[in-house]
């Protein structure tokens, strides 16, 4: 089975790609579609030309990779995929027979924690209104989906993660829980720019606090992208399965 994991930057998506990557029957991809987004668009991102060197700047070479079997050869091929880099027009052909998992987090937190490494974030920068554009198109066409928010994940991983496996067809391994502290073999270039926090990590973190405050200048950013993460929150673990 592949798994096409969709979501927004700073989401608890490389956490869940490390629990993903913790067990035995799964390889995993790094944001394969990155460096064709950064080709495509010429946005300035930290580490952009390694990025685009050492990635596929083509779009269609990696939705045929990310069609196929896992390279190592693994049962499951998870996919961390993050939804600003499908941009308008491009075909989800590719991900047909995959189970799509759309991972969500209040934009509250997003913002807190993206603008601590990238300033001035745009709508388009964090994902939402793509990620309920795919949503909608994966609904349509009647594929497998889940939707999991972060915040019910870290509250408690057990349960989340065993409810999301069951939703996708997959037998929930507890390994997913743990994984070592330094990083992933599969760790894109750009690891060490954004992935300090999860390199010391060994598991997920507890429950989340109070939200954090929305910094004035990404207030409005803030308010658009909150219809955005409700909407897809009323789906959270409703699957087409």
């Amino acid at each position: 089975m592949n798994i096409a994991c969709w979501s927004g930057p700073r989401n608890l998506s490389t956490a869940m790609m490390y629990a993903f990557g913790a067990r035995d029957d799964c390889g995993v991809w790094d944001e394969p579609f990155y460096a064709a987004y950064l080709s495509r668009t010429g946005i300035a991102h930290p580490m952009g030309a390694e990025i685009i060197a050492a990635g596929i700047p083509d779009p269609a070479e990696v939705a045929r990779r990310c069609a196929a079997p896992a390279p190592g050869g693994q049962a499951h091929f998870y996919l961390k995929l993050m939804t600003h880099h499908h941009l308008q027009g491009d075909s989800l052909d590719w991900a047909s027979e995959a189970a799509h998992v759309f991972l969500i987090r209040h934009p509250a937190r997003v913002l807190a924690s993206y603008a601590a490494k990238r300033e001035n974030p745009t709508l388009a920068d964090i994902g939402f209104a793509q990620q309920c554009a795919i949503f909608d198109a994966v609904r349509a066409r009647g594929w497998r989906y889940a939707v999991i928010d972060s915040h019910d994940i870290r509250h408690a991983p057990e349960a989340a993660l065993g409810a999301l496996c069951a939703a996708i067809g997959l037998d929930f391994d507890p390994a997913m829980l743990a994984w070592p502290a330094g990083g992933h073999a599969d760790d894109g270039v750009w690891a060490s720019h954004w992935y300090d926090a999860v390199h010391r990590s060994t598991g997920f973190a507890g429950a989340e606090g109070p939200l954090p405050a929305v910094a004035p200048e990404l207030a409005a950013v803030h308010d658009a992208a909150l219809p955005h993460y409700q909407r897809m929150q009323a789906e959270t673990l409703r699957t087409s399965a």
